[in-house]
């Protein structure tokens, strides 16, 4: 891309701390603004257009960047991959879809992180299925929403109860707790700098302005889900559809054997058609997705 050189100065690599608060002195993009920057990077390639993009979005990426402390690798290398991440997506994007490039960043933010997580971690080496890569980030927020907040193992009902949630073997939510649990999460009390004169914590809470784009790209993303969601699940056919939303969009998922009753058929008939429905709908929001322009 034409400005990733100009961007180098901008690298956690000299010093994390400094980068923070350099980064925050780029203003923020008014939509009116913001429109016409991408425009003439798509139709002139303007480099200090697209300069401009990214700059004004570098701080979304290490609030995003944040989240991704507990995996026991340098923030500085989450944030430089989460900015090429941005990049790519201030090259992508289309301003004429309708949507803030904060919203659309964020996928492409993400998944570069995620894709660099992964790397780290050889997760290889302990398969490579969906499910286990969505056991792999989504483990911490489940353990959080039952209230197992130790690093230690946990009790095998509280395993049980994640790995129904998350549709894998009981076996592997031990094996990846106790992966994840050797990384090690960094406090928000430690100090950015020698003098002390500043935390993590006072950095994430940010000024008003930063606050509302993130809302409004948490906003719009969270639209954008529902929507894909929705048009995803009309490709389903009506038995397809309930056992789909009884076994995975449920905070407590119907039993197989439930099921299994209610259809008149067997457990693993329901898991069958579970498996099926679930693989049209992965299907199915990618087509759509990228109609949207949302993927590559």
């Amino acid at each position: 891309m034409a400005n990733t050189t100009a961007l180098s100065v901008m690298s956690p690599d000299g010093g994390l701390s400094r980068y923070l608060t350099e980064i925050r002195k780029f203003p923020m993009l008014a939509r009116d603004e913001e429109f016409m920057l991408a425009k003439r990077w798509r139709e002139h390639e303007d480099s200090q257009a697209a300069h401009r993009m990214v700059t004004s979005h570098l701080r979304l990426v290490a609030k995003i960047a944040m989240g991704y402390r507990g995996y026991g690798l340098p923030i500085g290398e989450v944030i430089s991959e989460g900015n090429v991440g941005l990049m790519q997506a201030v090259k992508k994007f289309e301003p004429e879809k309708g949507f803030r490039l904060a919203t659309y960043a964020m996928w492409w933010i993400r998944a570069s992180i995620q894709e660099y997580i992964l790397r780290s971690w050889s997760l290889v080496k302990m398969g490579t299925t969906a499910a286990q890569k969505k056991l792999f980030f989504n483990l911490r927020k489940a353990k959080s929403e039952i209230e197992a907040l130790g690093d230690g193992d946990m009790r095998p009902e509280q395993v049980s109860q994640i790995a129904t949630k998350l549709g894998v073997l009981d076996a592997e939510v031990i094996s990846m707790n106790r992966r994840l649990s050797g990384g090690g999460d960094a406090s928000l009390n430690v100090p950015m700098r020698a003098d002390g004169e500043m935390e993590w914590q006072d950095w994430l809470a940010d000024d008003e302005q930063v606050s509302q784009e993130t809302a409004l790209a948490d906003s719009e993303e969270a639209g954008i889900r529902s929507s894909l969601l929705q048009t995803a699940m009309a490709e389903l056919n009506d038995r397809e559809r309930h056992i789909l939303t009884e076994r995975r969009l449920k905070d407590e998922p119907t039993t197989l054997e439930d099921l299994a009753t209610h259809y008149g058929v067997s457990r693993e008939r329901v898991r069958q058609i579970e498996v099926r429905a679930f693989e049209k709908l992965q299907k199915a929001i990618r087509a759509a997705a990228e109609d949207k322009n949302l993927l590559d």
